[in-house]
């Protein structure tokens, strides 16, 4: 499902800043896998992401997802691919914008200047019912008003509406307290097992 292959990249090359980050990565993940990678400070964990994301080029080496190599992809065509959540709780959502507003941008079916109707709101609220962080009963409520964990609930929903191929999980219960974070897994891997995902997280050891 997910092929890394031989993946080099190295930062400020030929510098005396210059730093390998990524030195002939190999990973294979099949469909359902949810993978973890376990690592410390500057071991190329969020680097590894970044490739497959698209975020930049890598130097050398192939990344494919389903059979096709979208290597040579900028960023913004690999979007269809993948979901992913980052450490801070403040990316991923608008924060100016209401709970409802936010879901409305990821499922991406309708431009918001349309309004939102009370079929679709009330899909939202069975959506957040789950979750079981109240969220359903504010749809109105800004979303920057929310607690580091209820945004980053709420992100993770929002990364896997439309059911990505691979869901890149970047440390995102790092910024979160321990019981905060323990909710925040528990819903990963329930998530995950509902829609059937492949996921790859990265975390601290």
């Amino acid at each position: 499902m997910l092929e890394l292959k031989n993946i080099y990249k190295t930062f400020n090359p030929g510098s005396i800043n210059e730093k390998r980050a990524l030195n002939g990565i190999n990973l294979t993940l099949e469909d359902g896998d949810f993978v973890t990678i376990i690592g410390g400070n500057g071991a190329g964990k969020s680097t590894m992401l970044n490739a497959i994301a698209g975020v930049w080029p890598v130097d050398s080496g192939s990344v494919i997802i389903d059979g096709e190599d979208i290597t040579k992809l900028p960023e913004h065509k690999r979007a269809k691919y993948l979901g992913r959540v980052f450490q801070d709780p403040m990316n991923g959502t608008a924060a100016d914008m209401e709970i409802e507003e936010n879901l409305a941008v990821a499922k991406q079916t309708r431009t918001l200047r349309w309004g939102i109707t009370k079929k679709e709101r009330e899909e939202y609220v069975e959506l957040l019912k789950p979750l079981d962080l109240g969220l359903e009963t504010r749809l109105r409520a800004k979303v920057g008003l929310l607690s580091g964990g209820q945004r980053q609930a709420l992100t993770l929903l929002m990364a896997t509406l439309k059911k990505p191929k691979l869901l890149l999980l970047d440390e995102h219960t790092a910024a979160l307290d321990p019981k905060t974070a323990a909710k925040v897994l528990e819903l990963s891997d329930k998530i995950i097992a509902e829609h059937n995902l492949t996921a790859l997280m990265v975390t601290h050891n």
